[in-house]
């Protein structure tokens, strides 16, 4: 029997979250959110003085007794968000360390990194399903392999935890690519969630070209980057072959105490720079790493970057 995507023992746990969007948004459809316009919802917003044609329900009788000027209530309209979720499935996603990186039994199992992207996507999509905004799904490569038409509402959960699940690692990292499909951007101002290693063909050529695409598709933006504590600071020395994950290549080398402290340097400077970029474009970023237990990956790496309130 498949186990399921999320212990349901998180799910009401879950409930009591929610994603802590930047903007007021503006739906298609009712929903709990506060959008930035006047409409029917019962969250007092202010008054305004009447004007002919305006609806006579709205009239505050009381005010117009103590001061004798007309005027009417106006309320918050209250719509639903728009939540894209972007997983990536590229082969280099299909990775949880090795043997070699002296794991034990005593130490917290690191999970594969496409298991853990499915299980913080279903997290947020659900949390989103459960205040009543509109959730959509894409896993991406170099192309799309799959996508999830908008859902609404918690009995839709089942769908997204099932689309998610069926996710298979395939082909070379690409979101540029994937994201040129007219199909895959969102419809609506929203935000995009992106679940990802970013370890892209493209490198942050790459990165930079997608974030341009949603931003553009005015889209507030998460980077989720979620890698292994292997690929973080490896543990393997000698000589090696080591075989790229989605190219299929190979390339010999002696892993020298040297050779890893440039490749930590040069990790490093990856994430600094998507960093950076994100700052100056008020783009969420958010590191996270497979050895981490779910639900503090949700509750304290997610909740203190402050995406989730």
């Amino acid at each position: 029997m498949t186990e399921p995507l999320l212990p349901p023992s998180l799910l009401p746990r879950l409930e009591r979250l929610s994603i802590a969007s930047k903007r007021r948004v503006r739906g298609t459809m009712q929903g709990k959110r506060r959008s930035g316009r006047f409409g029917s919802s019962l969250e007092f917003a202010d008054y305004r003085e009447y004007a002919p044609g305006d609806d006579i329900r709205r009239f505050d009788w009381g005010v117009y007794s103590r001061t004798g000027r007309p005027f009417v209530r106006q309320y918050w309209d209250e719509q639903e968000l728009q939540v894209s979720l972007y997983v990536d499935v590229s082969a280099s996603m299909d990775f949880e360390g090795n043997e070699a990186s002296g794991r034990t039994e005593e130490r917290l199992p690191a999970w594969n990194k496409l298991n853990y992207a499915k299980q913080l996507a279903a997290s947020v999509g659900y949390m989103a399903l459960a205040s009543y905004d509109r959730v959509q799904a894409t896993l991406f490569s170099s192309e799309l392999e799959g996508q999830l038409p908008p859902v609404r509402g918690k009995a839709s959960a089942a769908r997204l935890f099932s689309f998610l699940q069926s996710a298979e690692p395939s082909g070379l990292g690409n979101l540029a690519q994937a994201l040129r499909r007219p199909q895959a951007l969102p419809k609506q101002p929203g935000m995009a969630w992106i679940f990802s290693d970013f370890w892209l063909d493209g490198g942050m050529d790459d990165l930079t070209e997608t974030l341009s695409y949603l931003l553009a598709a005015g889209q507030e933006i998460v980077l989720v980057h979620i890698l292994s504590p292997e690929e973080i600071s490896p543990a393997l020395s000698g000589d090696l072959r080591l075989v790229d994950s989605e190219l299929g290549t190979g390339k010999e080398i002696a892993l020298t105490g040297k050779v890893l402290d440039a490749y930590r340097r040069s990790l490093q400077a990856y994430q600094a720079e998507i960093a950076r970029f994100c700052s100056e474009r008020a783009i969420y970023y958010v590191q996270t790493t497979t050895d981490l237990p779910l639900e503090t990956g949700i509750f304290e790496t997610l909740r203190g970057a402050g995406v989730l309130g």
